[in-house]
């Protein structure tokens, strides 16, 4: 009886250690892989790395893309921060984590970035790619292209928010380059990862990274995720005396593990980094309007935004400027090609309205042309000639080219520097022999066209506001 219990305990021992192991294994197989990447942000020196070139799945380290994207956007005048933005429904059905946006709510895109930034919002990132792009869809397109332009070349998105989607990849390497893109790319934005909490317009949103930012001396960011095929990711970034550290970590176990194994590897980089390094920025993409014409646009079904200007740098046709005085007919036209837009705006410019440009001083001083000459026939008296020349005065200062027109404050004077092409190159005839001025003040950067008549003023401001397009005639006074 004695023997046949003892069998009965070790069988059942058996069975037991093999259902320990059985879900010991499972839990292996699915399991996160883990890769990891440490990178001296200042010369973009890698200083370990571990499958750092495996595609897995990147979770809502996805954000850093959609935010990247909205501050470009908003950079180049693309979009405002006090954009109202109105939420879809499918915005509005993200799965958590999110805001609790409701379909139809119209919110501004300020609060849209704060909530996918620091809370990790699913439906304020999807908000924010289809106020941008018209529909998920075309943000998507929009985020593979920006990531070819990155240099990220083994990422590719399929959704805004980062929820695991088939094909939805990306790798450790790719998003430290995106991390150090945002911290230098867009120096004005990158503190918002640093804030523990913010104002996100319905509500206090708290930072998804408050542990890591409080835990780890010198770290200002940058960004979290999780989903169950991800695991626990993070990719941070931390000064200390000069030395900049962004480190990626892809698979970890629990938010505790993967901090610690984060801080780990940003006390490696900061040990083998050189005290002193020359600072090799990143090469910044040039803004290109990314909307293809071919692209179907669902901004009509979706209804997400308010009225907005949208700037393009491809022309449907060729706009063709009128050749400068003196230039012999069907003599060739030159225009410099150089991979810089600004550059190709100024030429657009110079060859639109035949006038020298310059950016270098804000304050430069705008000469109005001359008025007209009046001709008149000089009385004898002397007294006469007083009235005559007050006459004179007054025909001539309702005549002259001292008004101008005001088409906009923009975030940056690249921004205010496309505008005034875009209307330039739309005004040609009302806008002729005007100058541009590009002045900047604590508001922003106001695009302005001056030297104009009152009556030309007027002229292209109605035909500007028939089109939607702000403008505001200045008064001499």
């Amino acid at each position: 009886m004695g023997r046949r219990h003892s069998a009965s305990a070790l069988i059942g021992r058996v069975i037991i250690s093999m259902y320990v192991l059985f879900f010991w294994c499972g839990a292996i197989a699915t399991a996160a892989p883990y890769a990891a990447l440490v990178m001296d942000a200042r010369n973009g020196q890698v200083l370990h790395s571990e499958n750092a070139d495996t595609r897995l799945h990147p979770a809502s380290l996805t954000k850093m893309m959609t935010l990247y994207i909205a501050f470009q956007a908003v950079e180049n005048g693309e979009i405002s921060l006090d954009t109202l933005v109105r939420i879809s429904k499918n915005a509005a059905a993200e799965p958590p984590s999110k805001l609790g946006l409701r379909a139809g709510q119209k919110i501004k895109l300020r609060y849209l970035i704060r909530a996918a930034a620091i809370k990790s919002a699913n439906d304020a990132a999807t908000a924010l790619g289809e106020a941008i792009e018209g529909s998920e869809a075309a943000f998507a397109r929009r985020m593979n292209r920006t990531a070819k332009e990155l240099g990220m070349t083994r990422t590719t998105f399929k959704n805004a928010h980062g929820l695991t989607a088939s094909g939805h990849l990306s790798t450790a390497r790719d998003m430290t380059i995106l991390g150090r893109h945002l911290f230098y790319d867009f120096p004005d934005y990158y503190n918002l990862f640093s804030r523990k909490s913010e104002d996100a317009g319905m509500r206090q949103v708290a930072n998804t990274n408050r542990r890591f930012l409080n835990g780890y001396r010198g770290a200002d960011g940058i960004k979290t995720g999780y989903t169950r095929a991800a695991g626990f990711n993070l990719v941070a970034s931390a000064e200390r005396g000069g030395e900049r550290i962004i480190t990626t970590v892809f698979g970890g176990r629990s938010t505790a593990s993967r901090n610690a194994q984060v801080a780990k590897l940003m006390d490696l980089g900061f040990k083998k980094a050189p005290n002193r390094v020359a600072v090799q920025k990143p090469t910044k993409p040039s803004y290109a309007r990314t909307r293809v014409a071919s692209e179907p646009s669902n901004e009509k079904a979706n209804e997400f935004s308010g009225k907005t200007v949208r700037l393009k740098t491809t022309l449907a046709k060729s706009l063709r400027p009128k050749m400068r005085p003196g230039t012999p007919q069907g003599a060739p036209v030159t225009i410099a090609q150089t991979p810089d837009i600004r550059d190709d705006i100024q030429a657009a410019l110079e060859q639109a309205q035949s006038v020298s440009y310059s950016t270098a001083d804000d304050t430069q001083e705008i000469v109005a042309p001359k008025p007209r000459p009046v001709s008149f026939n000089v009385p004898e008296n002397k007294s006469d000639q007083t009235k005559v020349t007050e006459t004179s005065v007054r025909m001539s200062s309702s005549d002259a080219k001292n008004w101008g027109i005001n088409v906009g404050r923009f975030p940056s004077r690249y921004a205010a520097e496309k505008m005034l092409l875009k209307t330039a190159l739309a005004e040609i005839d009302t806008l002729d022999g005007s100058l541009r001025k590009v002045q900047h003040s604590n508001k922003g950067y106001e695009a302005t066209f001056v030297g104009l008549s009152k009556d030309r003023a007027d002229q292209a401001c109605r035909r500007l506001q028939a089109r939607d397009v702000s403008c505001t005639p200045i008064n001499p006074s």
